[in-house]
């Protein structure tokens, strides 16, 4: 295939999503030329805002929909108008003793709501004692390791030895993420609620270290751990980096699927779907890797079955609970069901000898009551739902069926602790549907690319030098002129633009 000089470019950027956008962004604004490949209609990836009700003119965050690690420098850097915000409360958790429906409250800043929210759950003052203590030593971890993800790798020994308190690197790094939590907590509920972070998209037990990156992930974005709604919804984020793209010069072409990769040391051709063939010096991959080696015929690296079903739901009015706490304050944070402890490992040990758990833990947000714009005056609430532990596998057969199946689990799950079933607060469309859209991991796979469903691509990694030697950027590959770009990178993953970043700067800095 000949290739006019209008088809010739310093750099290759394949996939559109955020990470993409990043690593085109910072590379135009470098001086390169860039020319920036997606697949489908448009850009955004995960992280877009979807009607996905069309009698309703509210745009929900369709597949991602919180930000934490998405850093502040990104922001400055590339100058972006892109806005998230705080939560009134991190989280509630509805619980039933016996007869008896409570709630354990955790505020965005925990104070005296929190504290006798743990001591009527728990019956004394010693687990919010605790809470404070092991978080108030994440912060410290969190404020230590953020600003290295932005940095080239550095080596386990190097981190560790600087920092400061040896004694959570210990408990975070090297032992299970459930040892550690159980040592500090007595209480199920308590410990549940903590793990969670390390199981959001990730289908491990607790005593597996992969749950530990998971967790690790989950409470040091941006210094801080907290989990913000994006204002506008994700799609936000999307137009901003698109604007901030366009601006750089980055020149952006949409449903060009990539089906041939081939070239050497002087650079790399690529070939699209509609005939066309570009070249350049050097190539970002920021879609998934599994498709990547297929095209470059080199094996596929093991991975997990993405675990995630999402579920969107529009609501007419905020449904009451049992526990007669103030749903406006219940579902303003995470909302979590049936996540104990012994419930997540319960629902990861059957799910992973393929039976598809009965009691589903599951997690629920309220965006609207954070971020009204993405409703307007309809006067109706969104609400996100997240379940653990409902792998890829479990819908390959039957799928229709088992979506059926665990939807239903699911929503007798919330329906347990609330005064009336959620059905009795869903909103309804002119034919009587409910508005009520389900994803399964295959779902994902199908509309995003997402291997197995996974969020990650794969199994997260160490933030450290592992498999490539410290002062690489996590995003090299055997080809010197390819680069991961894209959540398989290393220190990739969630809705963070870091693997972008760091792909683009391992190119700036080669020269």
């Amino acid at each position: 295939m000949s290739l006019g000089v209008n088809s010739t470019y310093d750099v290759i950027v394949v996939g559109g999503g955020h990470n993409g956008m990043v690593a085109a962004s910072y590379l135009a604004k470098s001086g390169k030329r860039v020319l920036l490949l997606e697949a489908r209609g448009n850009l955004g990836g995960a992280s877009i805002s979807y009607q996905a009700f069309p009698e309703f003119p509210v745009h929900l965050s369709r597949y991602s929909y919180l930000v934490s690690l998405f850093p502040d420098q990104i922001k400055a850097d590339l100058s972006l108008n892109f806005r998230t915000i705080s939560r009134k409360v991190s989280s509630y958790t509805p619980v039933q003793q016996g007869d008896e429906h409570l709630g354990l409250l955790v505020e965005r800043t925990p104070g005296a709501a929190t504290a006798d929210s743990f001591y009527k759950l728990t019956g004394s003052h010693t687990e919010f004692e605790k809470w404070r203590d092991f978080y108030g030593r994440l912060e410290g971890l969190a404020q230590f390791l953020a600003p290295t993800l932005l940095e080239p790798l550095r080596t386990e020994v190097d981190l560790k030895s600087n920092f400061a308190d040896g004694a959570l690197w210990r408990e975070i790094f090297e032992q299970p993420i459930g040892v550690t939590v159980s040592q500090y907590f007595r209480d199920d509920i308590v410990r549940g609620v903590v793990l969670t972070d390390a199981l959001v998209g990730t289908f491990s037990s607790v005593d597996d270290l992969q749950a530990n990156i998971c967790f690790l992930y989950h409470v040091i974005g941006n210094g801080t751990g907290e989990w913000r709604v994006p204002e506008g919804g994700m799609g936000a984020l999307a137009k901003e980096l698109s604007r901030v793209a366009t601006n750089s010069g980055v020149e952006i072409l949409l449903n060009r699927r990539v089906d041939a990769i081939s070239g050497g040391t002087s650079g790399v051709e690529v070939s699209t779907s509609d005939g066309e063939g570009y070249f350049a010096r050097n190539l970002v991959w920021a879609a998934d890797d599994r498709s990547l080696a297929r095209l470059l015929g080199t094996p596929e690296r093991p991975r997990r079955d993405g675990s995630q079903m999402k579920i969107n739901m529009l609501l007419k009015q905020l449904p009451e609970l049992k526990s007669g706490f103030d749903p406006n304050l219940a579902f303003a944070g995470t909302f979590h069901i049936d996540e104990s402890a012994i419930q997540l490992e319960s629902a990861f040990q059957l799910a992973k000898a393929g039976v598809l758990p009965q009691v589903i833990p599951a997690e629920v947000y309220c965006h609207s009551l954070t971020d009204q714009s993405i409703v307007g005056e309809t006067g109706l609430h969104t609400l996100t739902l997240f379940a653990f532990h409902t792998p890829a596998e479990l819908f390959e057969e039957n799928r229709e069926l088992n979506t059926a199946k665990v939807t239903e689990r699911i929503i007798s799950g919330i329906n347990t602790y609330l005064a009336s079933p959620i059905e009795d607060a869903l909103a309804y469309d002119s034919q009587g549907r409910a508005c009520l859209e389900v994803k399964s991991p295959l779902d994902l796979e199908d509309e995003l690319d997402l291997p197995r469903g996974n969020i990650f691509h794969g199994d997260l990694t160490m933030p450290f030098a592992q498999e490539l030697p410290a002062g690489a950027w996590g995003s090299e590959t055997e080809q010197a002129n390819i680069f991961l770009g894209g959540a398989s990178a290393i220190r990739g993953g969630g809705v963070s633009g870091i693997a972008g970043h760091n792909a683009a700067f391992a190119i700036i800095n080669k020269g």
